[in-house]
């Protein structure tokens, strides 16, 4: 018998952003080693790309109308948030709560809490030098929801050190965090590429930083190509693609030589090692997260200049030899951030808190 056999596992996620496949990932994989896996979505329902990603696993899915916290800072709808999953946990009666966001952290739940830390709006307004707007009461509330969560939770997980560091400095949790990076399933190295650079993120998230690349394309040789909603195209010489299934995705990144991401902020990103894994060169913004993760894989670029990414695209571009060499020294590292060492890391987390969660409490001695 496995270990994670008959454990039961409730798992928040939601649709935006790479939580999704994230969080679809290790579902599947969880339940693929004999756990019983309850995926919990909130926010936006999922589209039929997102769903496809759970065929064939042995995941349930419940789908719900509860709004995402960042979208909800108010706190509206805390109290139907309690509701909803009070009433689930009591038919599902699972071992372990996984949470993919904050917030729910602090209610009252039976079984022992796992917060894994995906992003937050004030690290991102760190990052993005966008901090004003943090001092309003809605996002102050927020704050005090994401500190008493985070203090609730039996243990917190953040994929990177870069962003547990920034967790801790922001938030100062009293329970523990961990770091357990991100991983996805085996890919074959794709070695025949065409000339093209791909990016993905949308246009209006000042993290992914977009605009840099478009005003970094024009004139290079090859085309650029952005996966991602844009609701108007900065530049004429980026092929916007708008949003991609997974799938899809991943067939143009098998086509790609080059994947850039400027980004401001990222405490992970898995697109990047999804480009990692497809064989692309990568081309990063110089900043703490990817320095951790892709040191000596990827060549790194100040993300607030247009022109030194513009230079760096353009030399891989006519430079096959280096281009190469970064391709094959990208997907070699990617094989580091695998979904058998992610899934092994929570099952030995889990079981970590369930022994604590069951041990007998300490007999009072009495003078």
């Amino acid at each position: 018998m496995s270990r994670s056999s008959q454990l039961r596992i409730l798992m928040t996620t939601d649709t935006v952003g790479g939580v999704w496949t994230y969080s679809s990932s290790l579902a599947s994989s969880l339940a693929a080693k004999g756990a019983d896996v309850t995926l919990v979505m909130m926010g936006p329902r999922a589209r039929a790309g997102q769903l496809e990603m759970l065929r064939g696993s042995r995941v349930r899915l419940i789908e719900t109308d509860l709004a995402l916290e960042w979208q909800d800072p108010e706190g509206q709808d805390l109290a139907q948030a309690r509701r909803v999953l009070a009433k689930l946990e009591a038919g599902i009666r699972p071992d372990v709560i996984h949470l993919n966001s904050f917030r729910e952290a602090a209610f009252a739940w039976r079984a022992p809490v796992v917060v894994v830390a995906h992003s937050c709006v004030n690290s991102w307004g760190l990052a993005c030098r966008d901090t004003s707007w943090l001092g309003e009461p809605k996002w102050r509330r927020y704050t005090e929801r994401v500190t008493a969560a985070l203090d609730t939770a039996q243990a917190w997980v953040c994929p990177s050190q870069s962003f547990h560091d920034d967790i801790a400095e922001i938030y100062r949790p009293r329970s523990r965090g961990i770091v357990i990076w991100n991983g996805i399933g085996p890919q074959g190295f794709a070695g025949r590429k065409q000339d093209v650079i791909f990016a993905a993120g949308r246009i209006w998230d000042r993290a992914k930083n977009i605009e840099v690349l478009a005003a970094a394309a024009p004139g290079l040789d090859w085309p650029v190509q952005v996966a991602g909603p844009a609701d108007e195209c900065p530049s004429a010489s980026v092929t916007w693609l708008g949003h991609l299934p997974h799938e899809v995705m991943r067939a143009h990144l098998r086509q790609a030589a080059i994947f850039a991401s400027p980004a401001l902020y990222e405490p992970f990103g898995l697109s990047v090692l999804e480009a990692a894994a497809a064989g692309c060169a990568l081309v990063l913004s110089n900043i703490p997260t990817f320095r951790e993760l892709w040191s000596g894989a990827a060549l790194f670029v100040d993300p607030t200049d247009s022109k030194a990414l513009r230079r760096a695209l353009a030399g891989l571009c006519t430079d096959d030899r280096e281009r190469v060499r970064l391709q094959r020294a990208a997907f070699e590292h990617s094989l580091t951030y695998s979904l058998t060492r992610t899934t092994s890391a929570y099952l030995s987390l889990y079981e970590e808190l369930l022994a604590v969660h069951h041990a007998p409490a300490p007999m009072e001695v009495r003078a």
